[in-house]
């Protein structure tokens, strides 16, 4: 074989380098959130890498416009909590009105947008102000009758749970018929009103009479049946705060990801900080379980959220040592009453603390929840710059901006 001369040679091999300069690295690719009927495991985790708390965007509190571009400037992809009822159910009909104005709005500014309702771990006799509908008997193969909802019929026999919110408000026991009746009503609402996931709360409290997850199953089964005849792209994503690490109906687990709380631990030497360790409480860090994912693929850790919870605040706010507390605040109560450095500061370290001890785990970020211990009169914490549409900002909106542009 002749080799052609070295000048030519040169000139060959300078086009190759050219060329493979032009190709785009991993990094300049754009995520992809392609999905229909199902997910992929990297497109699902492409989600929980831009995901941020966003309670009651749907409902009118705080400013839409600005909080449309609040996400649109830092990239959210995922809005959790976005409308839900806490007990008060006959606040639902105006929710949903109101989400159903709004989430066009949202996915006008970004079709790829998914947002997040829930239904909790409680029920109360406000339910029986809504009527049942003929679609939801039908659809869990009742018989359809002119009836409301029933609260006594949705608890757990024998007192568990009962009162346990407060008078009149219980925890909801999932293999009671008229449970999984109310619960399917819910979903299949929000998923109507535009949502394509639903946080199912502390769904472990709700189980005492589904050891093998069967009643669970059955209810989150109806629930993706109708996301696939009726959701923007037939598929909705279903989680749960799952203390045990998480639960399956034989091989096939319940949820679609995992979520759970921070448990954010006191530092005593260094008062108001605080860090994150494995083993810490019943975190999930390192627990989260495998199995075949309700889109077909299998795992050893299913993916999963951690959040600033919100819980109450103690009655020794500003103390450490309190266990479940931190600096005896819940964890957004605590955060929110940080400085802006530390706040800014903890973010980053929460970020690169969770995706260096366990690959399944993703931050989802703080961007708007109540607090149950105001700051300087603020009941809300918001991550929005403070700007005159978002007077009660706290400003964390350039430091998440700043955290997932450097993510890869």
């Amino acid at each position: 074989m002749t080799l052609a001369p070295s000048s030519t040679r040169h000139n060959v091999l300078c086009a190759m380098a050219l060329a493979l300069i032009a190709i785009p690295t991993p990094e300049c690719v754009a995520a992809d959130y392609r999905f229909d009927g199902s997910i992929s495991r990297p497109v699902l985790e492409n989600y929980l890498a831009r995901a941020i708390t966003m309670q009651d965007l749907l409902t009118g509190r705080g400013n839409l416009d600005d909080n449309i571009r609040m996400l649109k400037n830092i990239g959210a992809k995922f809005a959790g909590r976005t409308v839900f009822v806490w007990g008060g159910e006959s606040r639902l009909p105006a929710r949903l009105d109101a989400a159903r104005r709004s989430a066009p709005k949202i996915h006008a500014a970004d079709p790829e947008m998914i947002l997040q309702a829930a239904v909790f771990e409680i029920v109360s006799r406000d339910v029986e102000s809504i009527a049942v509908p003929r679609w939801a008997f039908e659809a869990l193969g009742q018989t359809p009758e002119e009836r409301h909802f029933r609260y006594e019929a949705m608890l757990y026999p024998g007192g568990r749970g009962h009162d346990h919110w407060g008078r009149g408000e219980s925890i909801p026991d999932i293999s009671q018929p008229e449970t999984k009746l109310w619960f399917y009503y819910l979903a299949a609402s929000y998923i109507d009103a535009g949502c394509e996931a639903i946080h199912f709360g502390q769904a472990e409290i709700m189980d005492g009479n589904d050891p093998d997850g069967r009643h669970w199953w059955d209810v989150l089964q109806r629930v993706r049946q109708h996301a696939k005849d009726h959701a923007r792209r037939h598929f909705v994503l279903c989680d749960a705060h799952v203390p045990s690490g998480g639960k399956r109906h034989e091989e096939r687990l319940l949820f679609d990801f995992h979520a759970f709380p921070l448990r954010i631990i006191d530092v005593p030497e260094k008062p108001q900080e605080g860090v994150l360790k494995v083993g810490a409480l019943d975190s999930i860090y390192g627990r989260s379980s495998g199995g075949i994912a309700p889109s077909g693929w299998r795992c050893e850790h299913l993916p999963y959220l951690v959040e600033l919870d919100n819980w109450g605040v103690s009655d020794r706010p500003g103390q450490g040592g309190l266990g479940w507390w931190v600096w005896g605040y819940d964890e957004i109560s605590w955060f929110a009453h940080q400085d802006k450095a530390y706040r800014d500061q903890w973010l980053r370290y929460a970020w690169d603390w969770v995706r260096t001890h366990d690959p399944a785990g993703f931050l989802e970020m703080p961007g708007a929840r109540g607090l149950a211990a105001p700051v300087s009169g603020r009941e809300w914490y918001r991550a929005n710059t403070p700007s005159p549409a978002t007077q009660d900002g706290f400003g964390q909106e350039e430091a998440i901006k700043a955290i997932w542009a450097a993510d890869r």
